[in-house]
């Protein structure tokens, strides 16, 4: 940034006194900062919260996944179960009584 009779160069462009005036003092860059510090801080909480597990889910879970081997057994794939509970979390809950969510699970033995 260089100055010569009363104009600016800045990044390669010529600007006036009010121009510049305008530019160093805009209220909008702190607006603009603060948006962006807030917006990283809700980012950084909703990433902590999904990540961070909750081991009575993931233990509720591989219990289901026990329940529903001792009912069905060879049909059901309880190892399988067990594996997507620990993959997942625990965010998928088998219910031995709701095909829809041990569908993956179960398999046609013959």
């Amino acid at each position: 940034m260089s100055r010569s009779a009363g104009l600016w160069y800045i990044a390669g462009t010529l600007l006036g006194p009010a121009t510049v005036q305008r530019q160093l003092h805009r209220p909008t860059a702190l607006f603009d900062m603060a948006s962006k510090t807030v917006l990283c801080v809700l980012l950084l909480t909703a990433l902590v919260l999904t990540v961070c597990a909750d081991p009575a889910n993931i233990g509720t879970c591989i219990r289901n996944c026990a329940q529903c081997k001792k009912m069905f057994g060879s049909y059901f794939e309880g190892q399988l179960c067990a594996d997507s509970c620990l993959k997942f979390k625990g965010k998928l809950i088998p219910d031995c009584e709701d095909v829809a969510s041990i569908a993956p699970f179960l398999n046609k033995f013959e």
